[in-house]
């Protein structure tokens, strides 16, 4: 069994020093921990959310948020149907597209004049994709700036407002 160490009647060792921590020790401790939990409490506590109620009360009339509707001047000018194989596989893959540029209507026959440029810029994009890029989840979002992208560099940011892919089919 192991042997105590030495003490006198006022509690202390041989050495001259307390054992233990006694009662200070303890409120100190407890204090610490007391302040880091209410800081972690205190600082990590998301605050607290309003209710909203899915519905306004009967009764109460509130006017709608004005939301400013699309620019009346859009048009919308189709491209032909793109059809383009994926990947270094022979005829394996198939991506059929059909795009639709967003423009002014000042612009509609600029960006109809430039539909051949238009194709040529997307093909040589789309020839770069690969099967792999597709599975991606973020790759829709890329591929709509890119197609983008490309025809604001064919008809000038001016006229080309944005693209809208209105088909999309990988066979």
């Amino acid at each position: 069994m192991a042997k105590k160490p030495d003490t006198n009647e006022s509690g202390q060792t041989e050495s001259g020093k307390k054992s233990g921590g006694g009662i200070a020790g303890l409120l100190i401790v407890a204090a610490a921990s007391l302040a880091s939990s209410f800081g972690l409490f205190y600082f990590l506590t998301p605050p607290a959310q309003t209710p909203a109620a899915a519905c306004p009360p009967a009764g109460s009339e509130t006017a709608a948020p004005a939301v400013a509707p699309l620019a009346q001047d859009q048009v919308y000018i189709e491209m032909k149907e793109i059809l383009i194989t994926i990947g270094s596989a022979p005829a394996d893959r198939y991506l059929k597209l059909n795009i639709s540029i967003v423009t002014g209507k000042d612009n509609a026959a600029k960006v109809k004049q430039a539909e051949p440029m238009l194709i040529d810029a997307f093909n040589n994009y789309l020839r770069s994709i690969e099967l792999k890029d597709l599975e991606e989840p973020g790759f829709y979002p890329h591929l709509r700036e890119q197609l983008a992208r490309r025809s604001e560099l064919v008809v000038g940011s001016a006229a080309s407002n944005g693209v809208l892919i209105t088909e999309f089919l990988l066979r």
